[in-house]
């Protein structure tokens, strides 16, 4: 905790920008921070440890940073099942629209694990219930494959399309019934 504390008050102080690139004049010392910072806020965000991301949100710190892969805190948190931090998140301003670099979303990971009352919550946002990932597959998809029939009727009743298909014609109701065209 001390690391994010000395790490934050470098933040502050200016010499790591939050929302920016690192300050030009600290060279490698300013990526290798805001990579530390990054793994900070994933690892807060991955195991829920909301004191961390308090300070985070208390800095300003832009929480819809992404890793490599594209993952965000917000879809960390998700994934991971931690209901308080995608709240904390959300409320803080993190995109529940964003998407990792296959196109999945928040929601996405949170129907593939699971996670019901984390999908549901994040189908309140003002996310487009049919966004679709890189593989043409909504969430509605995921939740017929998962057989997540609770998350199915929020999304039904949030408007989703369920007759929609991806470039592979998987559909809602054959999904549901394990039917799965691959390549």
């Amino acid at each position: 905790m001390k690391s994010l504390f000395l790490l934050a008050a470098l933040l502050l102080a200016g010499h790591v920008s939050a929302a920016s690139e690192p300050a030009p004049f600290l060279g490698n010392d300013a990526e290798q921070v805001h990579a530390q910072l990054r793994d900070y806020l994933f690892n807060a965000a991955r195991f829920g440890d909301n004191e961390v991301l308090d300070e985070f949100i208390q800095i300003g710190y832009d929480l819809n940073a992404a890793d490599n892969r594209g993952y965000t805190a917000l879809i960390l948190a998700a994934y991971n099942g931690h209901l308080d931090t995608v709240e904390r998140l959300i409320a803080a301003g993190a995109d529940a629209c964003a998407e990792d670099k296959r196109g999945n979303t928040a929601l996405m990971g949170a129907i593939f694990k699971g996670e019901l009352r984390i999908a549901k919550r994040l189908l309140a946002t003002e996310c487009d219930p049919d966004q679709r990932n890189n593989a043409g597959q909504t969430p509605a998809m995921y939740a017929a494959l998962f057989q997540r029939q609770a998350v199915l009727q929020a999304l039904r009743e949030r408007g989703a399309d369920l007759d929609a298909s991806d470039p592979l014609g998987n559909r809602v109701e054959s999904l549901a019934r394990g039917e799965i065209r691959t390549r």
